[in-house]
């Protein structure tokens, strides 16, 4: 179960440096996982003292929904469902101590789906992300 303090989403686990943003979309050293309508873009990075061990970043293509309505409501269903479920995550990266995780959220359909449906796949590919951490 999730600590106290844990159900938060504060700005300092966003990416905002660009240049984090290149190396995890343009580097080979960033892998992908999938649960449609979800795709989950991540890199291990080293755990600095001051920054959160995993940064996030969340991303809806103006491709797929051209109103802003649309693309603010499912970029507010990815955040949340990341916010009630990070801890399954941040299990793992407290036992594998100077390992951090940056991530990107894609949303990859033309399509609304419901909070609890979002919020299975975002459990389902954090769970897949921790296995994977665990293995290497």
């Amino acid at each position: 179960m999730p600590e106290h303090g844990s159900l938060t989403f504060r700005k300092e686990e966003r990416i905002c440096s660009r240049k984090l943003i290149e190396r995890l979309f343009g580097g080979g050293c960033s892998r992908a996982l999938t649960a449609f309508p979800i795709r989950l873009v991540y890199m291990k990075t080293e755990n600095c003292e001051n920054v959160p061990p995993a940064q996030v970043l969340i991303s809806v293509s103006k491709k797929h929904f051209k109103r802003a309505i649309k693309r603010n409501r499912v970029k507010r269903q990815l955040r949340e469902a990341y916010r009630k479920n990070k801890y399954i995550l941040y299990k793992t990266l407290k036992r594998h101590e100077g390992v951090g995780i940056a991530m990107a959220f894609i949303w990859i359909d033309d399509k609304l789906y419901e909070s609890v449906d979002v919020e299975k796949r975002i459990k389902n590919l954090l769970q897949r992300l921790s296995e994977r951490i665990e293995k290497s």
